[in-house]
């Protein structure tokens, strides 16, 4: 296999993000799914997660830079011929490595005289030695086969609008692996929030589960509401004499605008609650609260002026 910093096309002084980064369009790039009629894509794509198993973990790569491991995350040495190799040694690995006692192997069953160099590798370093730290061995846990390394897990964001999430939270996100899929999003999905989708990562090079996507939800920036939880915020503009007289308005909602009475005197900064206006919750939906802004005229009124000179030396009397 060739050096993971050629594969991955960074220097040997690339940071983790640096890495990270690369695997990331590489990995899209080549993903199987994008590359239906190319079958080198395959072999390609777990090349890359290979080298990102080793150069994606600090110890790993800290190992592969002191010559530790090679570029497939074996121990050095012990695929080497050499002083002391048995006849049947490959230089290349234990491939021809054969181990008999009159017919049984001393990690466990015969095989035509020999053993697995897969299990000898369980035995000696756990399976995790090799499927990147992720798995376990079923055999070590009481038996069967043995669970296969499962794929990486993606990232991706997503910007949706107070509408879609007041909709039923469906929306379309295109993921890192290329593939797109339609979402809807939990009740109570807060701005921010990373919810975790099942099986939508990258798949495993190596037959096993699916990785997983993190998907980050971040609300879109409404020209009439702010979010606070799941209750919805506004600020709404009534003139002065329909704060003074009272009135019937027509307040907006992510529903369409309904009609809100405001009664006479109604000051500045007043609030009223519309209650299961808001944004859907855990459990029902949360509320509107209106601010009330009132508005003085935009141009010059004489009459308003006089009643105001009027009230002002009335209040001084």
């Amino acid at each position: 296999m060739r050096n993971p910093y050629d594969i991955l096309g960074v220097p040997k002084t690339a940071s983790e993000a640096d890495i990270k980064k690369a695997f990331r369009r590489l990995a899209k790039t080549w993903h199987p799914d994008r590359n239906k009629d190319d079958p080198k894509a395959k072999d390609r794509f777990a090349e890359l997660n290979t080298a990102y198993e080793i150069l994606g973990d600090k110890d790993k790569r800290g190992q592969f830079d002191r010559g530790e491991i090679d570029a497939e995350g074996k121990p050095r040495g012990f695929g080497a011929a050499g002083p002391g190799a048995g006849a049947g040694a490959d230089a290349g690995g234990f491939s021809g490595f054969r181990y008999s006692t009159g017919g049984g192997s001393p990690f466990g069953g015969a095989r035509g005289g020999g053993f697995d160099p897969g299990d000898l590798f369980s035995d000696l370093f756990g399976e995790a030695m090799r499927s990147g730290g992720r798995t376990q061995s079923a055999g070590a846990r009481g038996g069967g086969a043995r669970e296969r390394p499962r794929g990486q897990d993606v990232e991706a964001e997503i910007v949706v609008t107070l509408e879609q999430i007041a909709d039923g939270g469906k929306c379309r996100v295109e993921l890192p692996t290329g593939r797109e899929v339609e979402v809807t999003l939990p009740a109570g999905v807060k701005d921010g929030q990373t919810i975790r989708l099942r099986g939508l990562g990258d798949p495993s090079p190596f037959g096993g589960e699916s990785g997983d996507a993190l998907l980050t939800v971040h609300f879109a920036p409404h020209r009439d509401f702010t979010v606070d939880g799941s209750t919805l915020r506004l600020r709404l503009p009534v003139s002065l004499e329909d704060a003074v007289l009272g009135a019937s308005v027509r307040v907006p909602t992510l529903g369409g605008a309904v009609a809100m009475n405001i009664p006479p005197y109604s000051s500045a900064g007043k609030n009223f609650r519309l209650r299961g206006k808001g944004l859907p919750a855990k459990s029902g939906h949360g509320d509107l609260i209106v601010t009330l802004d009132v508005q003085l005229p935009k141009s010059p009124d004489p009459e308003l002026e006089e009643l105001m000179r009027k009230r002002r030396t009335a209040a001084g009397t």
